[in-house]
């Protein structure tokens, strides 16, 4: 079959592929082999800048640098055809620079292309690279996106009171834009985390050594070259003892950070689903949708629940890229290299879920006067407060007394409350004082964010 959003075998290039199109650049066949362009092109011209060759006087570096800016579909495509005889991707890309460069009347120079390099300086600069460029250039945007709306509505429902539930238990009132917040300053927190880990890349020849460099050169400094290269051109951070590739320590610590920021947004996930369980939101409708095949009335939380599926699928992945990259026997095994080719299918599935989060968070609509009922509902929890102030009073054995009165019943209210307190052995004074605490007012500190 021909290959299309309809016959695709993965949804993120199928049913999906039209809110992921972003992340193509990055992580698709084409994306790849650009990025491995762009780090030949790159190398080739430091190496003569360093005077290992003269450039010829008609070769112009930013004709060269055009090689990967204006790189298209059949310059890649180009490449895959070479790859059908070498059976060797990053060959082919060689080869591909070589024609090129003749092209462009390069004469001997051409041979400079991939000089004393292993497949891997040009793989584990490549990926690292694209894989940052997706992170600042996408995902980075979308997570933002959602902190931004969740501080919104944090902002907007600040002075909105809402029975907690500790164990799916009435607790001490709290405030909902409060409890977003806690969502926001989790995310922030583990955001910063993540962009604290560097971009690691490694350069350095066939076991890591600079062998071929050093015997062609050896009054060269290929170390401080290589440093050069991966940190001031490609805006990466030079691994400097290596095998034949990058030990992949810090991509593993990526993956689990980007592992930790989704089980915050599953754990969002499932608490606004549950607010809309207990109509403390609803949502809102659109023209021409259906909630249900069988029941006209459903308006599902579907965004919530697409996003914690997918945030699921995504940490399966993110969980075995850290557990497998930085394992490989001796120098270097090639079970690294297909996995590597899967590393934009967590992502995709992260930024599929954070659109739905988008879109899910946008269509909330407060019930004010839900969250009103059920605390007026639990009158109960006003028990620690009263508890608290008899503490504070001296008065014997508070919470024994709360206790009794509370504990276990069907139902307390305002007026067992009062009458508890009517029966208490205290001044007027402190009475009224525990008569003006409600469910609606007994909210703790208001938190300024």
């Amino acid at each position: 079959m021909e290959l299309s959003p309809l016959t695709a075998i993965s949804p993120v290039d199928g049913r999906y592929r039209a809110q992921l199109d972003a992340l193509a650049p990055y992580f698709s066949e084409f994306g790849l082999i650009r990025y491995r362009v762009l780090v030949e092109v790159k190398y080739f011209l430091l190496l003569a800048e360093k005077g290992i060759f003269q450039l010829p006087e008609n070769l112009k570096a930013e004709d060269l640098h055009r090689i990967y800016e204006d790189f298209s579909t059949a310059d890649a495509q180009q490449i895959k055809n070479t790859e059908k005889t070498t059976n060797h991707d990053v060959k082919a890309v060689e080869y591909f620079l070589k024609e090129k460069l003749q092209e462009m009347g390069a004469g001997a120079v051409t041979e400079w292309v991939h000089f004393g390099l292993t497949s891997q300086d040009i793989n584990n600069t490549a990926i690292p690279l694209s894989w940052k460029e997706a992170l600042e250039n996408v995902y980075y945007p979308a997570l933002v996106q959602t902190l931004e709306k969740l501080k919104e509505q944090a902002v907007a429902w600040k002075e909105i009171p809402m029975l907690a539930r500790t164990h799916g238990q009435p607790a001490s009132p709290t405030m909902l834009g409060k409890e977003w917040m806690v969502f926001v300053d989790r995310l922030e927190g583990q955001l910063n985390a993540l962009k604290g880990i560097p971009h690691k890349a490694k350069f350095g020849g066939a076991t890591g050594n600079f062998n071929a460099h050093q015997v062609a050169f050896p009054e060269k400094d290929w170390i401080a070259f290589g440093q050069e290269f991966v940190t001031e051109m490609l805006g990466l951070k030079r691994t400097r003892f290596t095998t034949q590739i990058e030990p992949y320590d810090a991509f593993a610590a990526q993956c689990d950070a980007l592992k930790r920021i989704n089980n915050i947004l599953v754990d969002l996930s499932r608490d606004v689903w549950t607010y809309i369980s207990m109509e403390y939101f609803r949502q809102q409708t659109k023209a021409g949708e259906i909630g249900s095949s069988a029941m006209p009335h459903k308006v599902n939380p579907i965004d919530f629940e697409n996003a914690e599926g997918n945030l699921g699928i995504a940490n399966a992945l993110f969980e075995h890229l850290s557990a497998k990259l930085p394992v490989s026997r001796l120098q270097r095994d090639l079970t690294d290299s297909t996995v590597l080719r899967n590393i934009g299918v967590p992502l995709a599935h992260s930024l599929l879920a954070l659109r739905s989060l988008q879109k899910g968070l946008g269509k909330l609509l407060l019930n004010e006067a839900k969250l009103q009922s059920d605390l007026e509902a639990n009158w109960a929890v006003v028990a620690e407060a009263i508890q608290t102030i008899l503490r504070r009073e001296g008065y014997p054995q508070p919470y024994e007394a709360l206790k009794d009165l509370t504990r276990g019943k069907s139902s307390i209210g305002k007026n067992d409350i009062h009458e508890f307190i009517e029966r208490l052995d205290i001044s007027d004074a402190l009475k009224q004082e525990l008569k003006g605490i409600s469910p609606h007012n007994y909210t703790g500190v208001i938190f300024e964010y």
